[in-house]
């Protein structure tokens, strides 16, 4: 039996430890560090990779790595160095998601399909370029900055309040030296997330988020509000057009440029009049993506990521989907993105129904109560035999969750609706 241990402290992680925890291949799962809903956690930072490595060597672990920052780090890189066993890419094929930059200019020189862009690094060089150029804009940080490093502008005022904020405040630290703008493509966003091995990238079901914080998709970029699997909005014909035209063609292109891309790729769809183009690539499962796409998973979660990790996932079967949907309504605390309180005493998790699930982000145990520790706290995740019964059932176990500055959005799943 082997053990395995998930590196990483959100939503995403407790979802992939639960799942996991699933497999009768596995003997225990460790988080590291964890949160208040995973049990055998482990008190190493994301950023420890040689204390991780020395973990996971001790307990004989198949490690899997959730967030963005240790991948760029290089984690992956180190642990097949020590001969460790480890799922995710390697910190060059990271470079999808750890500079825009790159990702923007592999698109581009690979004819994938993606927005118009500039590349500044100086603040009056790039208003100049807004002011001649005609269309919407939107400005990106090249680096990573947890999901809030995209501000879609409306008008050439709030494009040079972006420019200010990002490359002369620093707003974004180091992750902002350089900026991208691009043209603004207005159209339905989707996630299409694939399991790849360097050679293959299958598909995992796909999914809506809901980046902004307010109803209505308003307000400034979250780490992501809530989402839903599988959504309407991509069908077959659109599904094997990003499959072919993205997917694809990404993981042969890295290939040829000698990147072996192992992981979950994810690509961020703009879809304009039938056309899906590239917002942006991530390295890692979406969060909260993943909590919908996992409790709808059927199959073992071990077998594919092992597979991944050692190029054999053509030796697998297809991956086995739940029929029902699922939706994932983030609580957060009031406040959030911007400050926000933390230390409430959370209750009603003995309340949730059945058919769902709580995953916890930012929580953690303090003398037997879970206390928020965090912006985005619980992910309150169910099923349902449609839509509309998977976001009554979701949102009818949010009602049991209760703390004094709990907020959420109340329209989860409902741009899936008007889609059906």
């Amino acid at each position: 039996m082997i053990n395995v241990l998930v590196v990483g402290a959100g939503g995403r992680e407790h979802a992939l430890s639960w799942k996991l925890s699933s497999s009768d291949k596995i003997d225990q799962v460790y988080t590291a560090p964890g949160n208040g809903g995973t049990s055998q956690n482990i008190e190493l930072s994301v950023n420890d990779i040689e204390g991780l490595a020395k973990f996971a060597h001790e307990k004989n672990c198949f490690t899997v790595v959730g967030p963005e920052d240790p991948l760029a780090a290089g984690i992956v890189d180190a642990f097949i160095e020590k001969g460790l066993p480890v799922f995710g890419p390697t910190q060059n094929a990271a470079q999808l998601e750890s500079s825009k930059i790159w990702a923007k200019e592999f698109m581009k020189r690979n004819s994938i399909p993606t927005a118009d862009f500039q590349i500044f690094d100086d603040a009056q060089s790039a208003k100049d370029f807004v002011k001649s150029y005609e269309k919407p804009v939107v400005i990106k940080a090249d680096g990573l900055a947890a999901g809030k490093g995209v501000i879609v502008c409306h008008n050439k005022d709030e494009a040079n309040d972006a420019i200010d904020t990002i490359l002369t405040k620093k707003s974004f630290g180091d992750a902002g030296s350089k900026i991208i703008i691009e043209e603004r493509i207005d159209g339905i966003e989707a996630s299409y997330i694939a399991l790849c091995d360097g050679k293959i990238g299958i598909p995992m079901a796909t999914s809506q988020d809901h980046k902004r914080i307010f109803d209505n998709d308003e307000g400034p970029n979250t780490g992501g509000m809530g989402a839903y699997s599988p959504t309407p909005i991509i069908d077959e014909k659109l599904a094997s057009e990003i499959q072919e035209k993205i997917i694809n063609k990404t993981i042969n292109a890295m290939h040829q440029e000698g990147i072996d891309f192992k992981g979950f790729l994810y690509a961020g769809i703009m879809i304009k009049d039938g056309i899906p183009y590239v917002l942006e690539y991530n390295v890692r499962m979406g969060d909260p993506e993943c909590q919908p796409i996992l409790m709808r998973l059927d199959s073992d979660l071990y077998d594919y990521l092992r597979a991944s990790s050692e190029g054999k996932l053509n030796e697998l079967p297809e991956i086995s989907w739940k029929n029902d949907y699922s939706v994932c309504v983030v609580l957060a605390s009031d406040g959030y993105p911007k400050s926000y309180p933390t230390g409430d005493v959370i209750s009603g998790f003995n309340d949730i129904p059945s058919n769902s699930f709580v995953f916890h982000a930012g929580t953690k145990k303090q003398d037997d109560k879970i206390i928020s520790n965090g912006g985005r706290v619980l992910g309150v995740t169910a099923l349902g035999s449609t839509l509309q019964n998977a976001i009554d059932n979701a949102y009818d176990a949010c009602k049991k969750i209760q703390w004094s500055n709990k907020y959420q959005r109340n329209d989860i799943g409902k741009k899936g609706l008007s889609s059906l």
